[in-house]
Order: C-alpha cells, then sequence, then structure tokens
C-alpha cells in the first residue's frame, strides 16, 4: 500500500508491529513482433503457501511457472528450469529438436550497465505491467469493500493472499498490447519495429493509469496522489532488506506451524 495511507500509519503506530512486505518476483519474457506473451515465471518465498491449500490450487495449471527459495529470488537453477520447461518448448515449428537440448536457442548476453536502455522489459513493458497490476488491486479492494461492513484493513489482512494476487498479476499481463511488447525493441533491434511505432513507444497513456488509481483510492477513503503512486511502483523494484527477509520467513514458518 502507498505509505501515506492510513492503514500503514496504522500498522507503524502499533507497539513493536512492523508492517509484512510480502514480496514475490516475476520474469516476463515476449517474442519481439508482440504476438506472443511467453509463461512468467514467479519466485515465492514460500513452496506451498496456505492460500494455495486453502483453494486447491494445482501449480502446474496456474498461469505462472511457480517456483520458491527464501529470498524469492530468480536463480541460476529457476532460470534454467524455466529456459527447458517453458521458454524451450515454445516455438511450434521445431519440436523435432526438443530432446536435442534446444540448440536454436542463441543465448545474448547485453553489455553491462546498458541494461536500463536496451532491455526490452525495460522499456515500458514492466513499468506498465506494474500500473495495470496496482490498478487492479485497488479495483478489487474498492468491488470487496464498496457497500460492505469490510474495512479495508479487514480486506488487507483476510481477503487478499498472493492466490488473489496471481489473478490480478496475469490480468495485468494481459492488458500488456502487442504494439507496446513490439515498440520495446526499438533500442535494441529496430528493424523488427513496425514503422508506425518509430514516434515514440506506446505506454500506457501517461497519467491515465495514475490518476484512476487515485480516484479508486479517495473512493476508499485514502488521502493520497499520483506522488504516492509513483513512490509504491518505485518501491516495487526495491530488494527487502536481511531484517525484512527474516520476519518474512518467520511468518512463513509461522503459517507451517499453524
Amino acid at each position: 500500500m502507498p505509505r501515506r495511507t492510513f492503514i500503514t500509519a496504522e500498522e507503524k503506530a502499533l507497539p513493536g508491529h512492523k508492517p509484512m512486505k510480502d514480496r514475490l518476483t516475476l520474469l516476463f519474457c515476449a517474442n519481439a513482433s508482440g504476438d506472443y506473451k511467453v509463461k512468467p515465471l514467479l519466485v515465492y518465498h514460500s513452496e506451498n503457501p496456505r492460500a494455495f491449500k486453502k483453494n486447491n490450487v494445482q501449480k502446474k495449471l496456474l498461469h505462472v511457472m511457480w517456483r520458491s527459495n527464501t529470498k524469492a529470488w530468480v536463480t541460476r537453477i529457476l532460470f534454467v528450469e524455466w529456459m527447458n520447461e517453458v521458454f524451450g518448448p515454445h516455438p511450434p515449428s521445431v519440436e523435432e529438436d526438443l530432446l536435442d537440448k534446444f540448440k536454436f536457442i542463441k543465448v545474448k548476453f547485453l553489455p553491462a550497465n546498458t541494461t536500463p536502455i536496451l532491455q526490452p522489459m525495460d522499456q515500458q513493458v514492466i513499468a506498465n505491467f506494474k500500473k495495470l497490476y496496482t490498478k487492479a488491486m485497488f479495483q478489487r479492494c474498492f468491488e470487496m469493500t464498496e457497500g460492505t461492513n469490510l474495512t479495508l484493513r479487514e480486506f488487507w489482512k483476510d481477503h487478499y493472499s498472493v492466490y488473489n494476487c496471481l489473478n490480478l498479476i496475469d490480468k495485468a499481463w494481459q492488458g500488456i498490447t502487442r504494439r507496446t511488447l513490439n515498440s520495446a525493441w526499438k533500442k535494441l533491434w529496430p528493424d523488427c519495429v513496425a514503422e508506425r511505432d518509430f514516434e515514440g513507444f506506446e505506454t500506457v497513456e501517461k497519467g491515465a493509469v495514475e490518476d484512476e488509481i487515485v480516484s479508486l483510492d479517495m473512493s476508499l477513503g485514502l488521502e493520497v496522489d499520483t506522488d504516492d503512486i509513483e513512490d509504491l511502483l518505485t518501491e516495487h523494484g526495491q530488494q527487502l532488506t536481511t531484517d525484512e527477509l527474516l520476519e518474512l520467513h518467520k511468518e512463513q514458518q509461522r503459517q507451517v506451524t499453524e
């Protein structure tokens, strides 16, 4: 939640209590023409969250490849698993080569310190996803609390879990347009970008989604503005501190004990 909302202020005011920062990591991939999105890799700190058991989730049927480690990091091992199980089998015309260690795949590493300016997913794709996810999250908050006695704090604590999060992730990822994905290759591989897109990248219309999020927040009784939303989106990319990771681990152990 944005830092200046009452729910965050209330949590910080409780003696000896720190607000929980649950965290997961997503790896996105799509082809350069933008007409195919590969199943994302998702790494969480728990292999079998309590919400999965409650909702009878079958991980193999999820819209993401579910993996876990205590820090929710994409490790080399997890990346290789995703390459072999998800990315490799994708091209439909090379099935005969699948058993030959995916020789058709060529891996190219970007030069050091160039990822922010060359990596296609960093060219508005991830930023647009975060905005669409945040909008969907607050829309869910509004739908669950509007016309009920359910407070936002109660919703956040008892009615929002990683299971709900997965549904919003899929909704936001599907909301990324083909043109956005294709335009993201302009700097790295300009010849593959449609001529109409050379005037500039397509983004989720600047300011429009942020304004929708603020409007939803105000409907929920929150005092936030577009700066708060930008802070929240920026914070999504920050790594957790050691203390926060330890706190997540303790919470995970508590859930297992329960």
